[in-house]
């Protein structure tokens, strides 16, 4: 979810905010595209951002160079996110892997991104 630059840029921008406006601001323009052309850095800062909910319900990824930051954010800010959060979160996963999808058309075919983005979904819904 992290390693790219658009993700990790966003992720910078989350380590000024005490709240989780960042991220809900990301995932609803996620949203508010509606059926029209989804660029690929919007659904990769939502996919970051949808990774940091998991991580806040205890649901984290391995901690590498790229997610450290996040890590480190986490622990300093134990928000407890409302289920219309979540809700928004999947909606934006869902949102992003349907066509019209710049990050889905770049992924076509690839298990790896495939089985990363149903992952993360999962760990999100359980």
């Amino acid at each position: 979810s992290f390693g790219n630059d658009t993700a990790n840029d966003w992720a910078y921008d989350l380590e000024e905010c005490d709240d989780l406006s960042h991220i809900e601001t990301t995932l609803q323009r996620v949203l508010d595209v509606g059926d029209d052309y989804l660029d690929a850095d919007m659904a990769s800062e939502a996919v970051a951002a949808a990774e940091v909910l998991a991580w806040l319900l205890g649901k984290p990824t391995e901690v590498d160079g790229y997610t450290e930051k996040i890590a480190a954010w986490v622990s300093a800010h134990p928000i407890k996110p409302s289920a219309a959060t979540i809700q928004k979160a999947v909606s934006a996963l869902d949102r992003i892997q349907r066509e019209p999808s710049e990050l889905s058309e770049l992924w076509e075919g690839d298990p790896d991104w495939t089985g990363s983005i149903a992952d993360l979904r999962n760990r999100l819904s359980t």
